[in-house]
């Protein structure tokens, strides 16, 4: 029984991905401004990279910042960038010291060069890593990945080292940014929102959801795992009846 086998039997899911959500409401409870909220929520990160390696999720894919959260007030996003910033310098010998390989997907070409360069070099050192993929999601939009792929098919069309007709799921998937992945099994929210948010609309399509309305600074090995017994004790169908699955 290879790895992936031994997971499904004991029904923990190759991939997860977190939507962290609540960071700024978990601050205003307490008084303080939204991005208090955004600097204590790397604890929470911390513990799911913890209990995806005590537990052997493969892959672990967190949705730190959106395409849309540009919108968001300058200050906050300054923060988020500074944040970002921070947490490559100081987490990064940790993850490599733990076998982590960390991949940053989404469209990278709006962060300064700073940014970009410890980006570069955080990916580079943990490249051969095989405990745990964690992908942090920056600057990431489903409908910009899904966008991506379609360009990249396009362009190999028009190279001539594709034909339309070998256009299919299998090779649209390999040109997302989670290319070469297993899909999401689970996708968790907290926060207490029960949305997607334009988050991995192509990688979820048969994914569990669970939503929980933890804020993020709060989530901790103990709310990852409700979430992974809640999977547990699904039915995974896959368009198949309950009596084929059985």
């Amino acid at each position: 029984m290879n790895a992936s086998e031994q997971l499904v039997e004991k029904n923990i899911p190759q991939h997860v991905a977190i939507i962290m959500d609540g960071n700024g409401r978990w601050a205003k409870k307490k008084g303080k401004i939204r991005t208090f909220g955004h600097q204590s929520a790397v604890k929470a990160v911390r513990a799911s990279v913890s209990y995806a390696l005590k537990n052997g999720v493969q892959v672990l894919t967190l949705f730190a910042f959106s395409s849309e959260n540009w919108n968001r007030p300058a200050d906050e996003v300054g923060v988020l960038m500074d944040l970002f910033n921070m947490v490559l310098g100081s987490e990064v010998k940790k993850l490599h010291k733990n076998k982590v390989r960390l991949k940053i997907i989404g469209d990278t070409s709006r962060f300064d060069s700073k940014l970009a360069d410890k980006i570069h070099q955080a990916e580079a050192l943990t490249e051969n890593n095989d405990s745990l993929v964690l992908n942090i999601a920056a600057n990431y939009g489903g409908r910009w990945d899904i966008v991506n792929a379609t360009k990249a098919l396009l362009e190999k069309v028009q190279a001539g080292e594709l034909a339309i007709a070998d256009i299919n799921e299998e090779s649209f998937t390999s040109e997302t940014s989670t290319a070469g992945l297993p899909p999401v099994d689970l996708m968790i929210r907290t926060g207490g929102e029960q949305r997607i948010s334009n988050f991995l609309l192509w990688q979820i399509a048969y994914a569990e959801l669970f939503f929980s309305d933890t804020f993020w600074p709060d989530f901790n090995e103990d709310c990852f795992q409700t979430a992974v017994d809640a999977f547990a004790d699904r039915q995974r169908r896959f368009g198949k009846t309950s009596e084929q699955v059985t």
